[in-house]
């Protein structure tokens, strides 16, 4: 006897962005082309309101400690971090929303989603059609994942940001806000990234204080921080520098190295089409690890999710994707290790989701319909005589 479908959409996001950094260009390097693009430069810059962190005892204590992890001279590093001033908008911001805040899945992908973002994605692809290919080639990441995350995180370079990075990042490694549930965690995480930021910006001779960014601290088109700037960014275009606010090259590449880096499977789905069988269904046990890969093909059915004949021939390890959809019913999709991989940019199985699709509706909508998108869409979970959204994911009621 059949049961009726559980409801249907999208799962919680994680956050925090991730990480890159910068060399020093050689004097006898051919000076880049700037990025054609329209940027937010005319927003306003959003700088430190408070005092200058100076003469607190416990920021001159971060700034040694800083110099010394990172072989910096302690005079600099002091005389920077002294010049910051706190930033009470980003002490708000890093608070997780309120508890009694529902999830929404199609209000989330709304954001990303819009034909204005889609055009703009079809020109950033046409006019970077080349670097694409050779950063897929190389790192075999597909273009339309690099797409989706330049298009989702700064709108293809056009919004990287208007915070000042240096009172930023200071006030979140001093003043972590301590009624955050994990902010021991969370500063630790700050000051370590405050550090590598002023490592490169040290090393590239540049001023810490002329940098914007995110409130969080993250850096140029593919939104790096600072921790992920120095560990994964490339110089993909070969002028002897990684510089991700004015090279494109450098910004497709480094996207592509990092999911690279994070264990991408080239030519694995991201995801498959899932539906349930009521009758044996392990739902408590199929959520349990979230969206980490955890259940071969045969448990992950042998628990209640049915999959299609491709994903009964998946390889690897599955996890089952819940989204919320506010009042509807949740949204459920069987994520591959390559959907997790898009998870490590992102915390959030929101995210990636959005990134899939932005980059999915771009390819879709390229002239001449040449390009095949490798991403593999869900409409599964419910019958389509109650989906009620015209996105990939769609809401049952």
């Amino acid at each position: 006897m059949s049961k009726p479908h559980l409801p249907i959409l999208p799962l919680l996001t994680a956050s925090l962005i991730l990480v890159a950094g910068l060399l020093p260009a050689p004097a006898a390097a051919a000076k880049k082309p700037r990025l054609q693009r329209v940027q937010d430069l005319a927003t306003t810059l959003i700088e430190g309101s408070g005092p200058a962190y100076a003469k607190r005892p416990e920021a001159m204590a971060l700034a040694d400690e800083i110099a010394q992890r990172h072989g910096l001279d302690r005079r600099w590093v002091r005389r920077m971090i002294g010049k910051a001033r706190q930033v009470p908008q980003v002490m708000r911001l890093v608070m997780p929303p309120p508890a009694t805040v529902p999830k929404n899945w199609q209000e989330y992908r709304g954001r990303f989603l819009d034909s204005a973002r889609i055009r703009a994605g079809v020109v950033f692809w046409q006019s970077q059609r080349e670097t694409l290919e050779r950063a897929s080639a190389t790192y075999g990441v597909p273009a339309e994942v690099i797409v989706g995350i330049l298009g989702v995180e700064t709108y293809f370079g056009r919004h990287m940001g208007r915070y000042r990075v240096m009172d930023a990042l200071t006030t979140l490694a001093v003043d972590f806000p301590e009624e955050h549930p994990r902010a021991a965690q969370r500063r630790a995480f700050f000051r370590a990234e405050l550090g590598e930021f002023l490592s490169l910006w040290h090393q590239a001779r540049r001023d810490p204080f002329k940098v914007r960014g995110s409130y969080a601290g993250a850096l140029g088109m593919p939104q790096f921080m600072p921790s992920s700037w120095a560990k994964y960014a490339v110089d993909f275009d070969g002028d002897g520098r990684i510089d991700l606010f004015d090279s494109t090259a450098d910004a497709i590449g480094s996207v592509a190295n990092y999911f690279k880096s994070f264990n991408w499977q080239p030519g694995m789905p991201i995801y498959y089409p899932v539906d349930f069988d009521y009758e044996r269904l392990d739902m408590e046990t199929l959520l349990a690890p979230d969206i980490k890969p955890t259940f071969p093909v045969d448990q992950f059915t042998a628990k209640g999710g049915m999959l299609g004949a491709a994903g009964r021939q998946h390889p690897g390890l599955l996890a089952l994707v819940e989204l919320q959809n506010g009042d509807y019913s949740p949204s459920y999709v069987a994520g591959t290790e390559n959907f997790y991989a898009i998870t490590r940019y992102n915390w959030s199985s929101y995210y990636a989701l959005a990134v899939i699709e932005l980059g999915q509706a771009v390819a879709a909508a390229l002239p001449g319909g040449d390009i095949q998108a490798s991403t593999t869409p869900s409409n599964a979970g419910c019958s389509a005589s109650t989906q009620t959204s015209t996105s990939a994911m769609p809401i049952c009621r």
